[in-house]
């Protein structure tokens, strides 16, 4: 066993503190509490790592080892694919075409965040400001639009953009008094875009207008009352004190809109088939999509996909990072 001592240490204040101390003969120095659990939380997690392993990791790695070969549609049916090395990245990277859809995708990508968030937020702050009845309509109406298909979606506005019968076309020609029966709203790539923001953001709205009441419900009352006591504003108390207490669930839920409109796949595919033009319109996914599917060259489909998958994981990085700050403050 240990011996230890006390030491009494005179203060200047007069007083006196106990302070043990172990002898450096015994040897033994005081054990670490072992953390609760044990192996336990790291067992549970095992099967889940299996899954994941399985359903993303083994795609991700064909995914990887296809993009340094020659891998066309006589590939697909047992030919051999041979190693290129960096040859699909450098076709890829020196492609113009490539580029301009990278830049359309990330415009189109920050266009539908900025007004995904904005809209979320606003709704979020109406519902707290509604009775039961009126915020309960509101919640249905949210659930219905998430809940509808993309594909689903996109076919409805898609009626309501219609050339001929489009109920668009006619309040535009009511509210303006001139005639726009036959007015095309996807031949041209910016009215194209601003139909997808629409089918895009009227999707994703639900999602952060939920999360983001959710987050409001917990601001404390007496807060935002000391606040306006104090004479602070509408827009003050939301910039002062909401957004202070909610900004990781802005933080999630931006990095979240991020990553889906930037990956947006179904409702450019299915507008391109109404009536836009391939060529002008492609965003990322489409455009990895036409090249590996459309063109039968999937190794460079799969160099744009690794190129892809790595702007995400440097998007959850970020993410992460943030939310660890978040929790050491």
């Amino acid at each position: 066993m240990s011996t230890s001592v006390t030491l009494v240490r005179e203060h200047e204040s007069g007083g006196v503190q106990q302070v043990p101390q172990t002898l450096p003969g015994s040897g033994k120095r005081p054990r670490r509490r072992r953390r609760a659990g044990g192996l336990a939380p790291a067992a549970l997690l095992v099967p889940a790592c299996i899954i994941l392993a399985v359903v993303i990791g083994w795609p991700l790695i064909q995914l990887f080892v296809m993009s340094f070969q020659e891998f066309g549609r006589a590939q697909v049916f047992g030919a051999p694919a041979p190693f290129v090395g960096f040859d699909n990245y450098v076709r890829i990277l020196t492609d113009p075409q490539f580029w301009a859809v990278l830049g359309r995708s990330i415009a189109f990508c920050a266009v539908n965040v900025a007004v995904t968030m904005v809209l979320g937020t606003l709704i979020a702050l109406l519902m707290t400001r509604l009775n039961r009845f009126f915020r309960l309509l509101v919640s249905v109406g949210l659930l219905l639009a998430w809940a509808m298909p993309a594909l689903t979606a996109v076919i409805v506005w898609g009626w309501m953009f219609d050339t001929q019968y489009g109920v668009v076309n006619y309040v535009v020609g009511q509210l303006s008094g001139s005639d726009w029966g036959g007015h095309s709203w996807l031949i041209e790539p910016i009215s194209f875009f601003a139909v997808a923001t629409v089918i895009v953001v009227w999707g994703a709205v639900p999602f952060v207008a939920f999360t983001v009441y959710a987050g409001l419900t917990q601001v404390p009352d007496e807060v935002l009352e000391a606040a306006q006591l104090d004479g602070a504003g509408g827009w003050q108390r939301f910039r002062l004190v909401v957004f202070p207490y909610l900004r990781s669930i802005f933080i999630v839920v931006t990095v979240l809109q991020v990553i889906w409109d930037l990956r947006v796949f179904t409702q450019i595919f299915a507008l391109q088939g109404i009536g836009g033009i391939r060529e002008q319109t492609s965003t990322l996914g489409v455009y990895i999509y036409q090249t590996s599917v459309g063109s039968g060259d999937y190794g460079a489909g799969g160099a744009m996909a690794v190129i892809m998958v790595i702007l995400m994981m440097a998007i959850s990085l970020y993410y992460v990072r943030r939310t660890l700050k978040e929790e050491e403050l």
